[in-house]
């Protein structure tokens, strides 16, 4: 008598759970980087500069939120 089996491993259960997991982590953490640094970078305008684009310090962090995360 033979006996064959063959098995097929689709992306399903822990690995594609593990797999979105580190995607949805990595998107994170994108985001995170390009708030910190727009921050960072309009942080470090001077007020006429800031004022030379439409801002104040106080929308700094708005702008820098719709950068990072409008997408």
């Amino acid at each position: 008598m033979a006996l064959a089996t063959q098995h097929s491993f689709a992306r399903t259960g822990l690995g594609a759970w593990m797999a979105a997991t580190v995607a949805a982590v990595t998107d994170t953490l994108r985001k995170r980087h390009a708030f910190r640094k727009t921050v960072t970078e309009l942080s470090a305008l001077s007020d006429r500069e800031l004022a030379d684009l439409g801002l104040n310090r106080s929308a700094i962090r708005s702008v820098a939120y719709q950068a990072a995360y409008a997408n």
